[in-house]
């Protein structure tokens, strides 16, 4: 189950930073697109932390 939430926080991860750019270059509203770059490095800093292994994942691997 944590993995399957962990795709679809890096499928948010990327609609938000396609999003934003485009926002941002299309000459929309910058604003609202750099929040939303802002919002996809949040998300993608908690993908990366939740996916670090543990010390005791590493010495005893989940069968």
């Amino acid at each position: 189950m944590a993995n399957l939430l962990l795709a679809i926080a890096m499928l948010a991860v990327f609609a938000l930073t396609g999003g934003g750019l485009w926002l941002i270059i299309k000459g929309g509203n910058k604003k609202q697109g750099s929040l939303m770059l802002v919002a996809a490095a949040v998300l993608l800093a908690n993908v990366l932390i939740w996916s670090i292994p543990t010390k005791t994942e590493i010495t005893n691997p989940p069968s």
